[in-house]
């Protein structure tokens, strides 16, 4: 069937518009809008049957005039974006089901095989008139948001994406854990053993840090995403652990990141502090998250029995370098699973003495249970110090010192060195 064909057969099912009659044909030829493409074809075939132009109808049975409106739209659009900071957007549009039947039915009866989405029309349209209105501009890939079209109800929703902050932080103060902790009781419904919190903790860096961050971003959330995790009762210190904070649904991007750090760090103080390095993007979470860091801990050893620091000393050398043994320790064994990790000492030594407990520095690779290395658990992990000594050993304070993870080579700021941060 010739192309004048299909134009006949195409407007006995009803009155079209120049969009929607265009839209049949849209992948054919370049550099016409389907609105210029359709009042062609309608002209064309007029002149082939030698009939009158017909104008467009009053109502178009697939659209429903809906095209006569995209002015509209973009006001609309741009009216449900004030407040909110971005450069960049994307439109997407949500199609009444009984528009693209329509549209679809008529491309399977006919075989057609360059039609063009209703949908895909509509996006481009309302966001070449919004990029107009507005002066941003669109973005395919990345867009910092996105409007959807509803056009049943006739309204626009505005989806905000989040974005990303790398830094480190510290945690000077004990029994804070890294993220929000739901009870495990009520699962955050609230119940007698939570104190109707809903959370085992009432603080955690995430959300210490996080509360700021939502202030000053007019964000819905703040997500913390870590190099690694410490344990609740070990402080973080020293050069701090690398993290990404996801901020969630921020009505503002272009935070100085310099006077967010201060505020942090002030109004924290004691508890938490922070280094912001820059702005990132997504994909530095799952980079953070994958990435296997070497740690050093300072550890204070309590050990049963008179051991002399030679003897200690003695036994420390020879777990340095030693690849060790280890079964999923107990107190994690109701969220491990139960199987044996070997996991190498880089360095371990003894740094001094506290009340005639042992301080010790240790540097292991990813995965290294410091305390087990220093308790056994029972012979669950070996060699560890307590076996290598012959004593119970046990650890009774842990700071982490340093988290080896290069985040800045792996994660780059999105912005210019220099000016990253503001």
């Amino acid at each position: 069937m010739d192309l004048m064909d299909l134009v006949g057969k195409i407007q006995t099912y009803g009155p079209l518009c120049d969009h929607c009659l265009g839209r049949f044909f849209g992948k054919r030829s370049h550099g016409l809008t389907n609105q210029q493409r359709g009042d062609a074809l309608r002209v064309s075939y007029a002149i082939q049957m030698n009939v009158p132009v017909p104008g467009e109808p009053v109502s178009c049975w697939i659209c429903g005039d809906l095209f006569s409106h995209l002015d509209e739209w973009a006001t609309r659009a741009q009216d449900s974006l004030q407040g909110i900071e971005y450069r960049t957007f994307l439109v997407g549009t949500k199609v009444p089901p009984l528009m693209t039947e329509s549209e679809e039915l008529v491309w399977s009866d006919l075989g057609l095989t360059d039609p063009e989405p209703l949908k895909a029309e509509m996006n481009r349209e309302v966001g070449k008139r919004l990029s107009i209105l507005t002066g941003k501009e669109a973005d395919f890939t990345h867009p910092e948001v996105v409007l959807i079209l509803d056009i049943s109800a006739g309204t626009t929703e505005v989806q905000i994406n989040p974005l990303f902050i790398r830094g480190r932080y510290c945690k000077f103060e004990r029994g804070i854990p890294q993220t929000h902790w739901f009870c495990r009781e009520c699962r955050g419904k609230g119940c007698p053993h939570c104190g109707f919190t809903g959370k085992m903790y009432q603080d955690s860096v995430e959300e210490l840090m996080g509360a700021h961050v939502i202030e000053r971003f007019q964000a819905k959330g703040a997500i913390l995403h870590g190099s690694g995790r410490e344990d609740i009762d070990a402080r973080m210190v020293g050069t701090g652990r690398p993290f990404i904070m996801e901020v969630v649904s921020p009505r503002l991007r272009a935070v100085d990141l310099v006077a967010l750090e201060e505020e942090i760090n002030v109004r924290e103080k004691g508890r938490i502090s922070v280094t912001l390095e820059g702005y990132t993007g997504r994909l530095s979470v799952e980079s953070i998250k994958s990435q296997q860091s070497h740690k050093k801990y300072r550890i204070l050893v309590e050990i049963d029995g008179r051991i002399s620091r030679e003897e200690v000393t003695d036994a420390l050398n020879r777990l340095k370098g030693e690849t060790i043994q280890q079964r999923t320790p107990r107190r994690v064994a109701h969220r491990r699973a139960d199987k044996i990790r070997e996991r190498q000492v880089i360095d371990i030594e003894l740094i001094g003495t506290e009340d005639e407990r042992f301080v010790i520095d240790v540097t292991g690779e990813a995965g290294l249970y410091i305390k087990e290395l220093i308790s056994g658990d029972e012979g669950r992990t070996l060699p560890s110090l307590s076996s290598l000594l012959g004593v119970t050993t046990r650890v009774l304070r842990i700071d982490v010192l340093h988290v080896d993870t290069p985040i800045e080579q792996s994660c780059p700021a999105l912005f210019p060195k220099g000016a990253e941060r503001r």
